[in-house]
C-alpha cells in the first residue's frame, strides 16, 4: 500500500519541459512597487520580484504602472508565493498561511529507491527562511502535502503553531502541534489578524485518496477579512459538482495540466480546471505546476502530462473569456488585490 499511496500523490512530474537553473529565494525586500497587468478596474494585480536573476514573465501584462493601494485594499490583498510542488505562502490581511510545505529534504513518500523528487528552483529555500507564519493550511495526509520531514522541525520552532487540516492526518499531527484545527468539507475556522478582524477559512470536498468509503481529503476557501475576495485551493482539481457549485471564490489556485498513469488520473486539469472556474464563478485562474520537479525512480517514468498552460488557456477563452489566467514564478509574490 505504499507504493499505492505514492502513486496516488499529485506531485509526481511532468516531462513537457526540463530546467537547469537553480534560482536563490530572497525572502524579503523593501519597498515593493505595484505592477498592474491587467484593465478591469475591480481588481489590481502586482508581481514583487523575489528571485535573483529571474526574469518574470507573463503574457497577461499589457500596461505598466505604479498603482497605490489604500489601506482597506491592502488588508483585503492576497499575496501569493509559490514554493513549488503544492507547497504555498499566503498572506491576506496581514496572516501568513503556510500551505502543505515541503522545506527540508526531498520528497520520497519513504521508497527513495522508486520515487525521489527534489525542486528545480528554490532549491537552497529553508525553514529558516520563512518569515513569521501564523498558520499552516494541510489539505491531504500524503507526504506530498503533509510531509513529516519539514513538519517535525518546524513544530519544534512553533509547537503552538495554529494548524488546520484535513481529519485525514490526525495520527501524523496531533504528536507534532498542539494546536490542530481538523476540518470536515462544510466546515469553518477563523484566524485573527492584528486589528481584530478574521480570515476564514472553509473546507471543501477534494478526492479520496484511497478505498471509495474513505473520507475526502480537503480543498480549502480563504476569505479576506472585509469578505472582499476569496481564494479556492484544492491540489488535484478534484471536486463534486453540486456541491462546489454553491461556492464562490474569486481566485483558483489549480493545476491544469493533467498528471496521467495507464488508465488512471493523478491529477486532474485542462476541461475539468474550466469547469471548475466556471462553477466557483472565478475572476483569476491561477495555475500550478506542481508535477513540475526533479525526480527519479521508477514511479516518476511511469506518469505522463496531458495538455499545457497554452492549451488550457485556449480552452478557458472559449467559455470563460474574462477569466484572467495567472501563471506564478517560483518564489516570485503575486498580488491580487480589490481596488
Amino acid at each position: 500500500m505504499t507504493i499505492m499511496a505514492a502513486i496516488n500523490c499529485n506531485s509526481l512530474p511532468q516531462f513537457s519541459q526540463k530546467f537547469n537553473k537553480t534560482h536563490q529565494f530572497t525572502p524579503l525586500i523593501s519597498k515593493p512597487h505595484f505592477l498592474s497587468i491587467q484593465k478591469d478596474p475591480a481588481f489590481i494585480i502586482r508581481n514583487t520580484p523575489k528571485l535573483t536573476n529571474t526574469r518574470v514573465v507573463s503574457a497577461l501584462i499589457s500596461e505598466d504602472k505604479v498603482v497605490e493601494l489604500s489601506p482597506s485594499d491592502t488588508d483585503d490583498a492576497f499575496k501569493l508565493t509559490y514554493l513549488e510542488g503544492n507547497s504555498w505562502l499566503w498572506e491576506v490581511g496581514g496572516v501568513k498561511i503556510l500551505v502543505d510545505p515541503i522545506l527540508v529534504g526531498n520528497l520520497d513518500f519513504g521508497i527513495p529507491f522508486l520515487y525521489d523528487a527534489s525542486k528545480k528552483y528554490l532549491k537552497n529555500f529553508q525553514l529558516n527562511d520563512l518569515p513569521e507564519v501564523n498558520c499552516l493550511l494541510i489539505t491531504q495526509s500524503l507526504d506530498d502535502h503533509c510531509h513529516l520531514k519539514t513538519l517535525k522541525p518546524l513544530s519544534q520552532k512553533l509547537p503552538n503553531l495554529k494548524v488546520i487540516a484535513t481529519p485525514n492526518a490526525k495520527t501524523l499531527l496531533d504528536p507534532l502541534f498542539n494546536n490542530v484545527i481538523y476540518l470536515e468539507p462544510g466546515e469553518n475556522s477563523e484566524i485573527q489578524t492584528s486589528n481584530g478582524s478574521y480570515v476564514k477559512v472553509r473546507a471543501t470536498a477534494g478526492p479520496v485518496l484511497g478505498p471509495p468509503w474513505q473520507r475526502p481529503e480537503n480543498g480549502y476557501i480563504v476569505t479576506s477579512p472585509q469578505q472582499k475576495l476569496s481564494l479556492y485551493y484544492e491540489p488535484h482539481c478534484v471536486y463534486n459538482d453540486e456541491i462546489i457549485g454553491k461556492e464562490q471564490a474569486d481566485i483558483v489556485i489549480t493545476p491544469v495540466i493533467k498528471q496521467l498513469l495507464p488508465s488512471f488520473t493523478l491529477v486532474s486539469g485542462q476541461e475539468d480546471a474550466v469547469r471548475l472556474a466556471k462553477l466557483l464563478r472565478s475572476k483569476f485562474v491561477v495555475s500550478m505546476k506542481n508535477g513540475d520537479l526533479d525526480s527519479k525512480g521508477v514511479l516518476a517514468s511511469l506518469v505522463q502530462s496531458d495538455g499545457t498552460v497554452a492549451s488550457f488557456k485556449e480552452l478557458l477563452s472559449k467559455d470563460l473569456p474574462d477569466v484572467k489566467v495567472l501563471e506564478p514564478v517560483p518564489g516570485v509574490p503575486l498580488d491580487i488585490s480589490p481596488s
